[in-house]
């Protein structure tokens, strides 16, 4: 029995133009800075959240100076208000540009730093876009420092879109690792889960690797199952896709059918259990959480938790 996702997944939700042109425009850009707004994330990927987890703080752009400030990126415009976002340090004792306070006479609470994780689920459909596209272009910066080709230093342009090699002029754009995830079932009313040796005892999700050179996506939902459970897949169908900067990913998500009378055969090193589940426990798991004993699931933020959602039924949350 086929199913399909009940929503969007909740880190793949963005309501703005992403502007590409506008991105290598400095004349327009200068033209939108008055009233432009500027997130701020840490360098441990954490932004202020507020009215109760449900939007990020923005604050005026032209706090952090009279153009945008080095190193930030241009998100998105909507009517006529460019978004942008910088980062920031995130040790005791590193200077912080944060502007004026953080404690805005607009918001009904004192925000808080959390990361994509601990909010994407209950971020507003603008604010997790736009939280979502700085983390993945941060960690972008981060990890392409150096030219691919010859090793020198690179230097970013178009608003951080691009990055250009100080030796040899080649430009490199975001990066991003095709995943597959998949959720197993058996066609009826049992799905496979699976815990990795570095997850917390009770806490299972649905299986799911990297894309390998060569290889079609539902190819590599065969083999990863395959591979780290020992079971056969068949009918393999595409369900949606959510982008997971955890660094750099792209969830592709796959439903699958196999045989629960196949013995389960967990990967060494990758697969601490598997086990098959009832629709009824996963659907008690996500409702009230806890509530079935050594059935912890994958959380809110995440294309897995949309998955098991939509498969069991259960009521709608995150």
């Amino acid at each position: 029995m086929s199913f399909d996702l009940v929503g969007l997944p909740a880190l793949s939700r963005f309501t703005i133009d992403r502007s590409e042109p506008l991105r290598g425009d400095s004349e327009r850009i200068a033209a939108l800075w008055p009233k432009a707004r500027m997130i701020v994330v840490d360098t441990r990927g954490r932004t202020l959240v507020a009215e109760h987890g449900t939007r990020v703080v923005d604050r005026p752009a032209v706090e952090f100076g009279e153009q945008p400030p080095l190193g930030s990126v241009l998100l998105g415009e909507q009517d006529g208000v460019a978004y942008f976002a910088v980062l920031m340090p995130a040790e005791e004792g590193e200077q912080v540009p944060v502007g004026r306070s953080w404690v805005l006479p607009e918001l009904t609470e004192e925000p808080q730093w959390l990361d994509l994780r601990q909010a994407g689920a209950t971020l507003d459909d603008m604010s997790a876009g736009l939280f979502t596209t700085a983390a993945a272009l941060f960690q972008w910066h981060r990890l392409g420092k150096f030219c691919a080709r010859c090793g020198s230093p690179t230097g970013l342009e178009k608003s951080g879109w691009v990055s250009v090699c100080s030796g040899c002029g080649r430009e490199e754009y975001p990066r991003t690792d095709a995943a597959v995830i998949c959720l197993v079932h058996d066609g009826a009313d049992q799905v496979l889960l699976a815990r990795g040796p570095e997850w917390p005892e009770g806490r299972f999700s649905v299986l799911a690797g990297f894309v390998e050179a060569g290889e079609s996506l539902e190819a590599c939902v065969a083999r990863e199952v395959l591979e780290e459970v020992g079971v056969t897949v068949r009918d393999v169908r595409y369900l949606g896709s959510q982008p997971w900067p955890f660094p750099r990913s792209l969830m592709i998500g796959f439903e699958a059918v196999a045989d629960p009378a196949e013995p389960l055969v967990p990967a060494d090193g990758e697969i601490a259990e598997a086990m098959w589940v009832s629709r009824d426990d996963v659907r008690k798991a996500i409702e009230v959480p806890g509530s079935v004993p050594g059935l912890g699931l994958a959380g809110g933020a995440s294309i897995a938790f949309r998955m098991l959602q939509s498969w069991s039924g259960a009521a709608h949350s995150g």
